[in-house]
């Protein structure tokens, strides 16, 4: 593939700075920061206080822009945390990849029919290698980070400390591209649900820890119900699937017995204000998801 002008790449970097998103260039046809490392540092120009990393070196400013791009075609880094974005990244299915493994929008399909919910419509990039970037805006008050296969098969997220490759970047294989300029829209709340930080309330009672447990089932399994209770309205319904899809793994080695995983997140879910059978049918099914997707399972 024909590497694109120097010009067609600073365009690229300036639009993505006009739109609030922080910037930096990465290598010419590859996805790796261009910027110096520690070890090679000058403590001239931007990091005269001190080594300063691309997070904290990526810009909004249409001068620095320039300056960074006048001497290369490099290609378009977003930063993601700085821009206020959290963009889900859909990976296509990989060569060392079983038969039959889904690729990241069939899972992120799947997991908006789980859900009840549609693929939000939000600004969406097509990746050199044939996956997708979904951004939308990050919710306010929090900081979310990354994350690799949390929300399902190939895909992961890029918050605070990670970022994406800017549509107008080339790799050998391919393009990123606009394919839907819609403005990004705002997390949804029960995809944050399932990617925010666990914070269990102190105030709550523990749930009981089954005699058997190891200590990291029986710590996982009093975080999560409390977790579980504190959830307020709007969320606490993909609280208790997210706590039952964490338990549900220590069930097929014995760390943890189903029936008392069961016993107490419907507890902690009436806690948290809802209807038993709303709580058991969402535990069921969350809970059978975990134990089917787990490596560990019985045979």
């Amino acid at each position: 593939m024909t590497q694109p002008a120097p010009t067609t790449l600073l365009c690229a970097a300036l639009q993505a700075a006009e739109r609030g998103w922080h910037v930096f260039p990465l290598r010419p046809r590859d996805k790796r920061p261009a910027l110096h490392g520690e070890t090679a540092c000058p403590r001239t120009g931007d990091c005269a206080g001190g080594h300063r990393k691309w997070e904290q070196r990526a810009t909004t400013d249409p001068d620095r822009v320039r300056k960074a791009w006048s001497t290369g075609a490099f290609n378009v880094g977003i930063a993601t945390g700085p821009s206020g974005l959290v963009v889900v990244d859909l990976d296509p299915v990989k060569a060392k990849d079983l038969k039959g493994t889904p690729d990241g929008v069939t899972s992120l399909q799947a997991l908006c029919e789980r859900a009840g919910q549609t693929v939000p419509a939000t600004y969406r990039t097509r990746t050199a290698s044939g996956g997708h970037h979904l951004y939308f805006t990050a919710p306010g008050g929090v900081r979310l980070g990354n994350s690799a296969g949390r929300l399902g098969t190939h895909i992961d997220t890029r918050a605070h400390g990670g970022y994406v490759v800017a549509p107008g970047s080339t790799l050998p294989g391919g393009v990123y591209e606009v394919i839907d300029p819609t403005d990004p829209a705002p997390l949804p709340e029960w995809l944050y649900a399932l990617l925010a930080p666990r914070q269990p309330s102190r105030g709550l009672t523990a749930a009981p820890v089954p005699v058997r447990a190891s200590r990291y089932a029986a710590a996982a399994l009093k975080a999560e119900t409390a977790a579980v209770a504190g959830a307020g309205e709007g969320v606490r319904n993909w609280t208790l699937v997210r706590a039952a899809r964490a338990l549900g793994r220590f069930i097929p080695s014995g760390d943890l017995d189903r029936h008392e995983v069961e016993q107490a997140l419907n507890s902690a879910g009436l806690a948290a204000g809802l209807r038993e059978n709303e709580c058991r049918a969402a535990i069921t099914s969350a809970l059978n998801w975990s134990i089917a997707n787990n490596p560990r399972r019985a045979a």
